[in-house]
């Protein structure tokens, strides 16, 4: 969903800075009176972008207004629904699991998260962790964040969590792979006095 999410941001905001580009281009090649393709509504410094027949063409027609309304308010609408998604990390609600007998039975993500974080908290040097489940049912991926003591080393701390609470989930759940994104923290703590 993420990588969808990427795609569709990346196309729509590389259209629109093709489409500001190419008409603010025009625009300022027009006002400074520089050569514009005949098909260019201006062609010069002293046309305007729209006229006052252009600007009164439907007021008077009744569908005008209630058209504009409703086609400003479904813009306002989709921008608002566009920047809610981006704020939206999808969790994974359930994991596909093979069950070895041709069936697959379905684990709940948040169980296999709660399952994993326990692991995580384990560990020595990790203060808390959360985990989240993304990607698809049949690959699953994760995302962890750790808080480590200030005694903690990093490097250990991502070798026990690949070794054991991933490597767990892995063979509890039958996955060949489980691609993981760590972040690392550590607690905040005030200096050592030393004497």
């Amino acid at each position: 969903m993420t990588q969808v999410l990427r795609r569709v941001n990346r196309v729509l905001l590389g259209l629109a800075g093709v489409l500001l580009l190419i008409g603010g281009g025009a625009v300022l090649a027009a006002a400074l009176d520089l050569p514009v393709p005949s098909w260019w509504p201006w062609s010069g410094p002293s046309d305007v972008l729209l006229t006052r027949a252009g600007r009164q063409r439907w007021r008077d027609e009744g569908w005008w207004w209630p058209v504009v309304i409703a086609v400003l308010g479904l813009v306002v609408l989709l921008a608002l629904w566009w920047l809610l998604v981006q704020f939206r990390r999808a969790r994974l609600a359930e994991v596909l699991v093979d069950s070895g007998d041709g069936e697959a039975a379905l684990l709940r993500g948040r169980a296999l998260e709660a399952v994993m974080e326990a692991d995580a908290v384990a560990q020595e040097g990790v203060a808390r962790a959360r985990v989240a489940l993304t990607g698809r049912r049949a690959a699953p991926r994760t995302r962890v964040a750790l808080l480590l003591e200030p005694y903690a080393s990093p490097g250990e701390a991502l070798t026990t969590l690949g070794s054991e609470a991933l490597a767990h989930a892995r063979t509890s759940a039958g996955l060949s792979a489980l691609p993981t994104e760590a972040r690392l923290r550590a607690v905040k703590h005030r200096a050592r006095r030393v004497s």
